[in-house]
């Protein structure tokens, strides 16, 4: 298995995740390109169903991670309790 071949995906996966926004591609382009790291170093050694594998762990833990750290702004309302323009 060829290592730039997993970075170019992650670069695409990266660029698709600035045109449809959600976390999602995001995640699996990180995990995706940390496995084409682990080959390119030579530090993956198994085969491609078990990279494939350990892509998509990859992929959901970072999805959590990042929700984890940036959050979700669906349906999330600030309710403002004190106007700017008072004073205090």
């Amino acid at each position: 298995m060829n290592g730039w071949l997993w970075v170019i995906a992650a670069l695409i996966l990266g660029a698709l995740e600035i045109v449809l926004p959600g976390w999602f591609f995001l995640g699996i382009a990180l995990a995706v390109g940390l496995m084409g790291l682990a080959l390119l170093v030579g530090i993956w050694t198994g085969g491609l169903p078990l990279a494939l594998v350990v892509t998509a762990a990859l992929s959901g833990a970072a999805w959590l991670v990042l929700r984890r750290i940036f959050g979700s702004s669906r349906g999330e309302v600030t309710i403002w309790t004190r106007d700017i323009n008072d004073d205090k």
